[in-house]
């Protein structure tokens, strides 16, 4: 069963086994607007916690992602090339990249869904 996870910058990590999708959450894509561009890492880039991945460009902003765990990218949502607004639809649906989880443990440090909206207040 998975289970997700946030962050304080407002990405969101719903993990499955040792694997996560990762992605903004729905509070962040409506403070950035309607987006335009974003930056994925490659196949096989390493990932740090705490660390920035790539980046997210809307018509108002630009912001860094930064990934919540470490690992290794398994695999980038190239539809967000052509189809970045897809974000803004569905910000929880919309995963930007796949990570296998170097150390699970980190994921100790992350805030459930009650803190992460607790946060936003």
């Amino acid at each position: 069963m998975s289970k997700i996870y946030y962050s304080p910058s407002h990405e969101y990590i719903i993990v499955d086994g040792d694997t996560g999708l990762i992605g903004i959450t729905d509070y962040a894509q409506k403070e950035l607007g309607n987006v335009v561009y974003v930056d994925l890492p490659e196949e096989g880039d390493e990932v740090v916690a705490g660390e920035e991945f790539g980046a997210i460009e809307s018509v108002k902003a630009a912001s860094d992602l930064i990934s919540p765990v470490s690992g290794e990218v398994i695999e980038a949502n190239e539809n967000l090339v052509d189809n970045p607004g897809a974000i803004n639809q569905d910000a929880m649906g919309t995963w930007i990249i796949k990570v296998k989880i170097a150390d699970p443990a980190e994921l100790d440090s992350l805030l459930d869904e009650a803190a992460y909206k607790e946060l936003c207040h």
